[in-house]
């Protein structure tokens, strides 16, 4: 196994590469003044980078070359960090290498994150809330679900997102608990909310994302998550569910559905619905509190400066001292 030294977080412009990096994408090869190049875009667990081959004019070799990996595989480049337009990126040319790697020379850890939290205390913990459930149609609905061996192991190792909050592998199960003890913890301050209602639609709310991503050397998004979204594969999901328990009441049903097509909250963030009843209103603004933060404090983590400030698209200005 070929242990990775470089990380994309650390490149820097002049730095020479030479380490493992996974395939996000590639573009076919174009002509330039010298010759022929083609783009492809490389990630490791800390982040994404674009690299150029750079090649002579032997357009035949330049196609083998593109040819020898596909999106998703593993390579072992080396090259030249340059910057184009103040982005990095990674400059190759003949002089250099690019082999794709078999599956036993790397170790997946290097290109997609784990949760560093405990993921079977997290598994237990939820369960334990839903067993706590009183509504014997809620109860029974929930363990259609984590009863299931195969949808138990997709929604473990799913991540909450692709690219901001709990973006590695146990982050929807870690996103999720936090969700729902934000939930709970709403329903203290009021009581008179339907507890079962909010604790059943907090643990379902993105049950969707288990078909929206794609977990291989990176997190992608597959065909359904691209065309439908997590939203209306989520409601699908629960609705193909009820559809096989007997006597199902016909108001839970559509409450439920209501809550997972209403989470996001706004049309323009993707939910066709805004949440029309308290509890749907708690799980919409759970969800939000948990994203955000979470999202915020790894870019301040992140952050790699001596001002006491950094400027970010989604938050603007976030104080780091």
């Amino acid at each position: 196994m070929v242990r990775k030294n470089q990380f994309v977080k650390d490149l820097r412009v002049g730095d020479n590469v030479d380490s493992l990096f996974a395939i996000k994408y590639k573009k076919p090869p174009r002509e330039y003044a010298s010759g022929f190049w083609f783009e492809f875009r490389v990630s490791d667990n800390s982040g994404e980078i674009t690299a150029k081959y750079w090649g002579d004019r032997n357009e035949e070799q330049i196609k083998e070359i593109y040819g020898i990996f596909q999106t998703n595989d593993v390579i072992h480049i080396t090259g030249r960090v340059s910057e184009f337009r103040d982005r990095l990126e990674i400059a190759l040319d003949t002089t250099h290498t690019l082999r794709r790697c078999e599956p036993s020379e790397y170790d997946m850890g290097d290109f997609v994150s784990k949760t560093s939290k405990d993921m079977g205390q997290m598994m237990r913990e939820l369960l334990e809330i839903v067993d706590f459930v009183q509504n014997s149609h809620l109860k029974t609905l929930l363990h259609s679900f984590f009863d299931d061996w195969e949808f138990v192991e997709k929604f473990k190792n799913c991540p909450g997102s692709m690219h901001r909050h709990q973006n590695y592998i146990g982050g929807l199960l870690e996103h999720t608990l936090n969700v729902v003890k934000l939930c709970n913890s709403i329903y203290i301050l009021h009581p008179s909310l339907d507890k079962d209602l909010l604790l059943t639609g907090a643990v379902l709310h993105d049950i969707g994302k288990t078909e929206e991503y794609a977990i291989t050397t990176s997190i992608d998004i597959s065909e359904e998550g691209m065309l439908r979204g997590h939203l209306v594969v989520g409601e699908q999901m629960v609705l193909d569910r009820i559809g096989r328990l007997e006597n199902f009441p016909e108001t839970l049903r559509l409450k439920l559905a209501h809550i997972i097509l209403s989470h996001h909250g706004h049309n323009e963030y993707g939910s066709p619905k805004k949440p029309q009843f308290p509890e749907a209103l708690a799980i919409y603004f759970s969800d939000e509190c948990d994203a955000k933060v979470d999202y915020c404090l790894r870019l301040k983590k992140e952050a790699e400066t001596e001002d006491p400030w950094i400027y970010t698209k989604d938050f603007k200005h976030i104080y780091l001292r």
